[in-house]
């Protein structure tokens, strides 16, 4: 099937969350069947009709953890997408084509994270098999989180396009401003410019209120096939449009020729293109925001503006409710919770359905999500309703 077949096969049915929590005495599996089932509920299907399931690659979740609580006694496809934040939206393309096919009928997707061992990042990122790419030059300088991983692209950016730290802060602020609109999120006190440029150096330019959160939690959507989904409990949000693309090689970050280029320069085009739409077309974004910058940067490779102008795009309230772009309207991984980016197809999900109250983006009709991956993986999914 040609790439441009999948537009319109599939659609998310079905969407569900946990409470978003700095820490949790659950497991990161119970938290996972926990989201599932309410997704699974949302659909107004049963564990029974699930035929396929895609768990989150850096989970250590599996197909027969589902079989094991669930029964699933049709499951027939399972997958992973190994691509750290990009793999929520990569597994949106996996499942479409699973239902396009008539592989499987319904997939589920899910992604739970429990407390971090030992409260450090370091302990999740020794298990992505990824990271040993980066062994070679970043770790043997020191670097092994991801604010030091990307401090030297956003830096890079700083110096090639006149980025400011004053535009990283009107991310951070328009993601705080959507929190106070979600009660489900993690962090709902205002913020200024003033308490951002105050908030602690983490890997400079990145201080604190530049960075996610760390969350436990879990989230799930079900794919099903278009034929099956009007059928279904909740109105349908098609896939229009979805692709996955990796970076520019070497796969070390600060050894690639241009640190300013994610892999999602090549995605979307190709999302684009086969969902029939352009820019102007896009009501509403979810754009994974692991870092400020990330999020300015791929704003650009999507192709709302040119290189180097996306620091001056998010300003003058143009990414937020209201205005041209609204971004993130859930508080996005700054503020609402960080649980890989899954928590950004659920939301578009809900917006597209018209379900989220005083934060709800009037008319949204066509919106976007995308995914960012630990060394520059991206992957975009255009829907609509």
């Amino acid at each position: 099937m040609a790439a441009g077949g999948l537009k319109d096969r599939a659609a998310v049915t079905g969407v569900g969350e946990t409470a978003y929590t700095r820490e949790t005495d659950r497991s990161q599996l119970e938290l996972t069947l926990a989201a599932s089932l309410a997704a699974i509920a949302d659909a107004g299907l049963e564990p029974k009709d699930i035929d396929g399931v895609i768990p989150y690659g850096a989970g250590g979740v599996v197909a027969e953890d589902f079989i094991t609580n669930f029964g699933l006694p049709d499951l027939r496809y399972s997958a992973l997408t190994p691509m750290g934040g990009a793999s929520p939206v990569a597994a949106l393309q996996s499942a479409a084509m699973a239902v396009a096919t008539g592989v499987a009928n319904h997939v589920l997707i899910a992604l739970g994270r429990g407390s971090i061992a030992g409260g450090r990042i370091t302990s999740r990122l020794a298990a992505m098999p990824q990271m040993r790419l980066v062994g070679e030059f970043e770790m043997v300088q020191g670097c092994n989180a991801p604010a030091q991983f990307y401090a030297p692209m956003a830096r890079r950016h700083m110096a090639l396009y006149g980025t400011t730290v004053d535009q990283f802060a009107e991310v951070a602020m328009t993601c705080r401003r959507h929190a106070q609109r979600n009660e489900r999120a993690m962090m709902r006190k205002p913020m200024t410019r003033d308490d951002h440029h105050a908030s602690r150096m983490i890997a400079e330019p990145f201080r604190l209120f530049d960075c996610s959160l760390e969350s436990a939690g879990a989230a799930a959507v079900i794919v099903s096939a278009a034929e099956r989904a009007p059928d279904l409990q909740q109105r349908p949000v098609y896939i229009g449009g979805v692709a996955e693309g990796h970076p520019d090689s070497p796969s070390a970050i600060t050894q690639r020729p241009d640190m300013t280029r994610f892999g999602l320069a090549r995605a979307a085009p190709i999302a684009f293109r086969m969902a029939g739409v352009d820019h102007g077309d896009i009501d509403v974004a979810q754009i994974y925001d692991c870092f400020t910058w990330v999020v300015i940067c791929q704003l650009e490779d999507l192709g709302f503006c040119a290189k180097g102008e996306g620091g001056a795009f998010v300003e003058g309230g143009r990414i937020g409710l209201g205005g041209e772009l609204p971004v993130n309207t859930h508080g996005g991984l700054l503020s609402e919770a960080h649980i890989a980016g899954m928590n950004h197809i659920v939301e578009l999900v809900r917006q597209l359905r018209g379900e989220c109250g005083e934060r709800q983006v009037a008319d949204a009709e066509v919106g976007l999500v995308t995914g960012f991956g630990d060394l520059g993986d991206g992957a975009v999914a255009i829907m609509h309703r």
